[in-house]
């Protein structure tokens, strides 16, 4: 269904990005369905498609959001677009785990980066460009083995997520994604990813570090790759997560924003889901939207892409499931 009603977005007690993941929080900590999380969002005054999608022996519901810029291509302005995507296998694993899920950060961030993004508009701070947000709720999602900890499953196959959340308006990616069931990032708060194009795996981006810091007050943590992270599920090959799977479904620029932990936690954990690295995780983006709009900000070198390209030809291969 497709809701676009403008009620006034209740104030969830200010105006500051940790008030809007404590009210996503709420919303999400409970068997809830995506229609109600539509719901209020809309009273936020925003435009929200909800998609109810069947799997083999599970369902979703993925929500789109497009949050209006003053400049953006939706008003027929020529600010670019960002995309926000909240990635998870689920907000829960019922029955066998009671509440939220350490894995439903993802959607969290999305909820709250459009809460925050709908208080902006509504007291005159209209970004430039248009954002548009998506992910998906699945209080039932499965859970499946990974070393060194149990994933959350996604309850639709991998492909089918990204048709959803990858839209082809967005200019380039943020994934957002929970990362604490790994031994190699061993910090509580978030990390960014190195950029990844067409299967290319580049430089991280210098105006993203300086964002990163700006926001977290800290040198910038950086979540490290292998060229297997930026295939697709389903060739057998490890992933460290499923943050850089939009990158195998778009053109565009992709950049994965890992809510990270000292210590390795399943996805499968409840009460595992920390307020504060979530509020991070929504500023950073916030604050990336701001600028990329403004185009003062670039996921990439393009000069220096176009003579890898020149040298060594592309990678978009390692986008596809490659020989079996």
């Amino acid at each position: 269904m497709t809701v676009d009603s403008k009620i006034t977005c209740p104030d969830p007690g200010g105006s500051m990005t940790l008030s809007q993941v404590l009210a996503a929080l709420d919303l999400l900590d409970a068997p809830v369905q995506g229609p109600a999380v539509a719901s209020e969002l809309v009273e936020c005054g925003l435009e929200v498609e909800v998609h109810h999608v069947e799997g083999e022996d599970r369902s979703t519901d993925f929500l789109i959001v497009t949050v209006p810029g003053s400049r953006g291509r939706r008003s027929g302005g020529d600010a670019p677009t960002l995309g926000i995507v909240g990635r998870l296998g689920g907000i829960g694993a019922r029955p066998e785990v009671v509440g939220m899920v350490s894995d439903g950060d993802g959607a969290v961030v999305a909820v709250a980066a459009a809460m925050k993004l709908a208080r902006m508009v509504s007291v005159g701070d209209m970004l430039p460009g248009d954002v548009a947000i998506a992910t998906h709720v699945c209080p039932e999602a499965p859970t499946i083995p990974h070393d060194p900890v149990p994933f959350m499953g996604p309850p639709v196959p991998m492909e089918t997520m990204n048709r959803w959340e990858v839209r082809p308006e967005m200019e380039a990616v943020l994934s957002v994604d929970t990362t604490k069931g790994n031994k190699i990032l061993n910090w509580k708060g978030i990390a960014i990813t190195p950029t990844v194009l067409a299967g290319w795996i580049l430089p991280v981006a210098p105006d993203l570090v300086e964002v990163y810091e700006h926001v977290c007050g800290v040198p910038a943590r950086v979540l490290p790759l292998s060229a297997y992270d930026v295939t697709p599920y389903g060739n057998d090959l490890h992933h460290v997560n499923s943050i850089m799977q939009p990158a195998v479904a778009t053109s565009s620029p992709v950049v994965g924003v890992a809510v990270t932990t000292e210590t390795v936690v399943p996805g499968t954990a409840s009460g595992a889901n920390h307020p504060v690295d979530l509020a991070l995780a929504v500023s950073f983006c916030i604050e990336v939207a701001k600028r990329f709009g403004a185009g003062t900000l670039r996921f990439y070198d393009a000069a220096g892409h176009v003579e890898a390209l020149r040298r060594y030809g592309p990678l978009d291969r390692l986008q596809t499931l490659g020989e079996g």
